[in-house]
């Protein structure tokens, strides 16, 4: 999708959802409301815009019934600063947890990614002529992008040390190159003709000699500034190095720092910056394992610690980054959470109430599994049939094999752990065993798949229900 989410409607951007993700109808319309109301939110005067925050949303609903996939999706369908964190790897905030300002950090770098893609998009053009005048001029001077062939004697190479040896059929091949006029040369350019010919050149140099320093988590920022600061040391910054490679490779290294040569920084910082303060978008997944009863010693301590370090971030402050400050006042959080033990109400007051949407999301059924195998853009018939594709084989799905397969996926679940539509993924792979190890030798073939076929190869392993739960 190339128009910019606030183009869609509400309507419209559940309609895109529904390409890839089965019913769910209700975290779709919360999802959709609140993309729009970043549109929305532009729209209003300036006096009234600073004062109108987010509506942030909890999904709740057991593993497997799309809330992942939603955000996943969203983050596509935005075409916004988008981070997914899970709030697990903070349970332990102070001991070896992440800092919980990183979320805001890791925002601003997808910001950052962004602006940085666009803005090498707008100059790619330029980027490339330029790049190909640099590799006109090395052609020209037989590979090198400035004069620095060593004495000869006849047609002799001499050595710094004296040593004499004849040319190389690349020398040679370079001194035709520098006898051509300047057209053919760029006509042989462009045609790819010197795709394999070599030219050397001086490139920045942007490998890292130190190595890291900090073992635990929640000092990624304090690595990264003292490689920063260590980085603009005399010896470190805009270091270059001779490099000798293709011309094909040699254009795409050539062409991207051209780009970077075109792009003002500090432009592209500040543009980065207004996106992940005005449109960003933070999906807080695995909420409910930082949820618990009151307590005070264990690992609620941790847990409840974990949530009132949150909630400044939710409600609003202002996070120090090495790019400069962001106010989250208009960043979106999302967060989602199975809720099997925990219940919303279990987080602290103060989260809750900056939490005010709850969607709740339903459990699959036979009738979501049918349509979840034949209708997404993405099903997972398609993706197998495409796996096929590539051996040669053509894989076909019939009606009635999809329906036992979404019986038994829900016979699965029924019996052993509620995954949803991860179950999906573990009768494909038992049902498709065979024929992915022998699909090399069946190429040209073609292979359907009805419901007598799902039934002979699952049947057994689902009528052993010790065998089933250690296989399904």
């Amino acid at each position: 999708m190339s128009a910019p989410v606030g183009s869609f409607t509400p309507r419209e951007i559940v309609g895109e959802l529904d390409r890839y993700i089965v019913g769910q109808r209700k975290a779709k319309r919360a999802v959709a409301i609140a993309l729009r109301n970043r549109w929305r939110r532009q729209q209003v005067p300036d006096e009234l815009r600073d004062e109108i925050v987010p509506k942030n949303i909890i999904m709740i609903g057991p593993t497997g019934v799309g809330k992942t996939e939603i955000a996943r999706r969203l983050s596509r369908l935005a075409q916004a600063p988008f981070v997914k964190v899970e709030a697990s790897k903070f349970t332990e905030v102070g001991y070896v947890g992440r800092d919980v300002e990183s979320i805001v950090r890791d925002l601003v770098e997808v910001a950052l990614s962004m602006v940085r893609s666009e803005q090498r998009q707008q100059v790619a053009t330029r980027a490339r002529e330029q790049a190909e005048r640099r590799l006109l001029s090395m052609l020209e001077r037989g590979g090198a992008e400035a004069p620095s062939t060593p004495p000869t004697i006849g047609p002799f190479l001499v050595s710094s040390k004296g040593a004499v040896t004849p040319p190389s059929s690349a020398d040679r091949r370079s001194e035709r190159l520098a006898d051509l006029d300047a057209d053919e040369l760029k006509r042989r350019l462009r045609a790819g003709e010197l795709d394999d010919e070599l030219v050397e050149f001086e490139v920045q140099d942007n490998s890292n000699p130190l190595v890291s320093v900090f073992g635990g988590q929640g000092l990624e920022e304090v690595e990264s500034q003292m490689r920063d600061m260590l980085s603009n040391l005399p010896g470190f910054k805009g270091k270059r190095e001779l490099r000798k490679m293709r011309v094909a490779e040699a254009r795409e290294v050539l062409e991207e720092e051209e780009a970077q040569s075109l792009i003002e920084p500090e432009a592209v910082k500040r543009e980065a910056l207004r996106r992940a303060q005005q449109h960003g978008i933070v999906f807080l997944d695995e909420i409910d394992k930082v949820a618990g009863q009151r307590s005070h010693s264990g690992a609620d301590v941790s847990r409840e610690g974990v949530q009132r370090d949150l909630l400044p971030i939710v409600e609003g402050s202002t996070v120090s980054t090495k790019h400069g400050q962001v106010k989250t006042d208009h960043i979106l959080f999302i967060a989602a959470g199975a809720f099997h033990v925990a219940k919303v109400s279990d987080l602290i007051p103060e989260l809750q109430g900056r939490f005010p949407i709850r969607v709740e999301l339903e459990s699959l059924e036979k009738a979501d599994f049918e349509r979840i195998l034949k209708e997404p853009k993405n099903a997972l018939t398609r993706q197998y049939a495409a796996l096929m594709q590539a051996e040669g084989v053509e894989l076909q799905f019939t009606d009635d094999a999809i329906a036992v397969l979404a019986e038994y996926a829900e016979q699965a679940n029924r019996r052993a752990e509620n995954i949803g539509a991860r179950r999906l993924h573990t009768l494909m792979e038992a049902l498709l065993d065979e024929l992915s190890f022998a699909a090399p030798e069946q190429s040209g073939s073609k292979v359907r798949i009805d419901g007598a076929e799902v039934r002979r190869v699952l049947a057994p392993i689902m009528d052993d229900q010790d065998l089933a739960r250690f296989i399904l």
